[in-house]
């Protein structure tokens, strides 16, 4: 475990943007294997403009990433923070606390927050609107949440007071299953059952992809799904049920537009109608 920690303490830019391509290339790969959905549609002109967005986010990041690292030491310096008030522990367990806290503030409440607050909710629309989910979904994110989440990201490294080394664990875990989650692809079912009681599965997922509420409003883990069971936002549906997108935002032409989709957060407000 030290070794790992030490490893992320100073991991290269190439091994990042390796664990970026490397998820998005095994689970691409995989979703030809065993598809979720069997649906025809044009994967590599479908991903343009989830690229674009993944690229974007790299953008947004890259030069904020100090702040991260900034802030993430002086915590430690200071022992300031959740995990550094805490009783001495193991590291294994010190790890895991400051894994699970990171993602309850930087993803899960970051999340909530963006379906239930009207402004954010149009800026988080973008990553919605994809009436094809699968890998490459996962980082179809507007410019403007890439500054949303980073600063939830920013806020939990804060009161967390996590060390660099288990910041950039928990960043390339999100990655990893984040896009392990959108992928479209199908597990038996009592597998993916199993691993939703420990990890966001792709079916637990997917409902919250469903393009009406209640759906909408569920399931918003990143990593763990502990946040959706113990807040009382977990529900269940049948996969083969269920429709991506927005209902009230249907147009499949615009949500595929790069220029359609940078303009998404600016129309008016338009709530999801609830499935009877």
């Amino acid at each position: 475990m030290e070794q790992l920690i030490t490893y992320f303490e100073s991991i290269p830019p190439l091994h990042r943007s390796l664990i970026l391509v490397g998820g998005i290339t095994f689970f691409w790969i995989l979703e030809g294997i065993v598809p979720l959905f069997s649906v025809n549609y044009r994967k590599w002109r479908h991903s343009v403009p989830n690229f674009f967005f993944t690229l974007t986010t790299i953008i947004v990041n890259f030069p904020l990433a100090f702040l991260l690292l900034k802030t993430a030491d002086w915590s430690v310096e200071n022992q300031f923070g959740i995990i550094n008030w805490l009783p001495e522990m193991p590291l294994w367990l010190y790890v895991l606390l400051g894994v699970m806290l990171l993602d309850l503030i930087g993803a899960y409440t970051a999340h909530l927050v963006e379906h239930k607050v009207k402004p954010l909710w149009m800026v988080h629309l973008v990553h919605h609107s994809d009436h094809n989910v699968d890998t490459t979904t996962a980082n179809r994110h507007h410019p403007l949440e890439s500054l949303i989440r980073y600063a939830f990201t920013l806020t939990g490294v804060f009161l967390v007071g996590a060390p660099i080394g288990i910041v950039m664990l928990y960043q390339s875990l999100s990655v990893v299953l984040s896009q392990f989650n959108h992928a479209n692809i199908r597990l038996p079912k009592k597998l993916d059952d199993a691993i939703s009681w420990i990890i966001i599965s792709p079916d637990m997922h997917k409902v919250h992809h469903h393009y009406q509420l209640p759906y909408t409003d569920s399931n918003y883990g990143n990593i763990f799904s502990i946040w959706d069971r113990l807040f009382g936002t977990y529900m269940k549906m049948d996969v083969d049920k269920i429709v991506y997108g927005v209902d009230t935002f249907p147009d499949e032409k615009e949500n595929s537009s790069i220029w359609g989709l940078l303009k998404q957060p600016f129309h008016k407000y338009r709530r999801p109608t609830t499935n009877n």
